[in-house]
């Protein structure tokens, strides 16, 4: 059984710079050959598809949590390790979080950074103690971290929360960290009062 399970946020698109794809299959490969388990959200396009397969092709562990009306338009993928159907998006990201030791966002769209957010959000709020990192590819977060610092500079963000987030451009460094941090852990994860 897997000792380390990372929950990774990315697109259902490919996006337009190759090193996107790239990075998404260094992550599941090293997660992977690491002996990690990915959990994700059950998509076999995208981002999220490449990640899965990645894994998948080095014999690792997926766990994908998908809702019904995702898997009705047939954008499941089917040669998962486990498939969990659910009926909202709010049971998906609960039992995602609950899954996982530490949280991965990669180049996405809007549901990426809100997933993103919202368990960086839990975390301040002392809903659990585990990790969250941001791999940024080519640059593509330049901007959101950017206005990330600003929020500090204007006093919305304090330091220390700001510091929370796990930034690199090396995938296999960021999982490492990621994954020292998750084995110092010790709050208790409580997503029922969410």
């Amino acid at each position: 059984m897997p000792s380390f399970s990372l929950c990774v946020y990315c697109g259902s698109r490919d996006g337009k710079h190759p090193a996107y794809v790239r990075a998404a299959d260094a992550v599941g490969r090293c997660l992977a050959r690491q002996g990690g388990r990915l959990v994700y959200g059950g998509g076999r396009v995208g981002l999220m598809g490449v990640v899965a397969d990645a894994v998948l092709a080095e014999g690792g562990e997926v766990v994908g949590v998908i809702p019904q009306t995702l898997m009705d338009r047939e954008v499941g993928h089917p040669g998962l390790t486990e498939l969990h159907v659910v009926q909202t998006m709010h049971e998906r990201k609960r039992l995602m979080a609950e899954r996982a030791d530490a949280f991965l966002a990669l180049p996405g769209g809007i549901g990426t950074f809100e997933e993103l957010f919202e368990v960086w959000t839990w975390r301040q709020l002392g809903y659990h103690d585990k990790p969250v990192g941001l791999l940024n590819v080519q640059g593509y977060y330049d901007g959101l971290l950017g206005f990330l610092g600003h929020t500090v500079a204007q006093g919305f963000l304090s330091p220390a929360q700001h510091g929370v987030l796990q930034v690199s451009t090396d995938p296999a460094a960021l999982l490492e960290a990621l994954r020292t941090q998750a084995q110092q852990a010790t709050a208790p994860d409580d997503y029922r009062k969410i």
